[in-house]
């Protein structure tokens, strides 16, 4: 079936962080590169993105949840969970966030498309420590699933996830290519043919880091989030605090949007 209004939730990966388009800068991301897909094939459709930047599931639940009853999409993608791994939330916190905006979410919309997280622990010396939590969220995402009907992608097997081309400089968000992959498991698990490149192997051995390169991970990148993030708790600041969605409204897709966000030929637009 062909969808006319898409609404993605989430926190920056739904945002697009880190896919800089090359021609003004502006973050795109695996849902405005679904967006584009499925507005070949419906002329009516339209297209919202609220996700924000370090938002919680619970943040997502108050602040973005509630315009589905406004927007009425017949399509929902939530991509959250992240950012309640990293603050140290525990499995049972974890698995409440994640019923309660499921449960909120396929209250409002018919079609409702659900992600579990990949395997960081390879990506940073210091992953293994967050893997049970992460193994706990996936779980709990797998449950609600089930448990309200909704579609999943299941990032966990992908071992994509061991090699750092997938992902941005800080190895959490994704690079441009690790967007592509993500919509191209999206526009699977909706049945939608896609550009066959998305998901394929990457020529070459994957990259992964050696010790000088997480020494300068660590430093250049985990210091100053650390002191940014103790900074943000010592004023009673949240992460995204300040950012708005990037398309609040569900607004049609143009064709310069769809050439400006997709530079691989789809099937029946070589």
């Amino acid at each position: 079936m062909g969808y006319e209004r898409f609404v993605a939730l989430g926190d920056s990966c739904t945002e697009g962080l880190d896919d800089p388009h090359p021609a003004d800068g502006r973050y795109r991301g695996w849902a405005d590169l679904v967006a584009a897909r499925l507005a070949m094939d419906a002329p009516g459709f339209r297209y919202a993105n609220l996700g924000v930047r370090g938002r919680r599931l619970d943040q997502i639940t108050a602040e973005q949840v509630p315009a589905l009853s406004v927007l009425e999409p017949d399509l929902v993608a939530l991509f959250g969970g992240a950012n309640d791994v990293l603050a140290g939330s525990g499995p049972a916190e974890l698995a409440h966030r994640v019923d309660t905006a499921v449960r909120r979410v396929t209250g409002l919309a018919p079609k409702v498309v659900l992600f579990t997280l990949s395997d960081i622990s390879h990506r940073m010396p210091f992953g293994k420590r967050l893997r049970p939590r992460i193994e706990a969220l996936n779980d709990a995402i797998r449950e609600a699933a089930v448990s309200y009907g909704t579609e999943l992608v299941d990032l966990w097997p992908d071992r994509a996830a061991d090699d750092l081309r997938y992902f941005g400089r800080d190895r959490l968000h994704l690079s441009e290519l690790g967007h592509r992959r993500l919509a191209a498991h999206l526009l699977t698990a909706l049945d939608v043919p896609f550009e066959p490149s998305w998901l394929a192997d990457l020529p070459g051995a994957p990259t992964r880091p050696d010790a000088r390169a997480h020494a300068e991970w660590l430093w250049h990148v985990v210091r100053p989030v650390a002191v940014t993030r103790l900074r943000n708790r010592l004023i009673g600041r949240s992460p995204g605090d300040g950012f708005l969605p990037k398309r609040p409204e569900l607004l049609p897709v143009s064709t310069d949007e769809i050439r400006a966000w997709i530079s691989a030929p789809l099937p029946g637009n070589a």
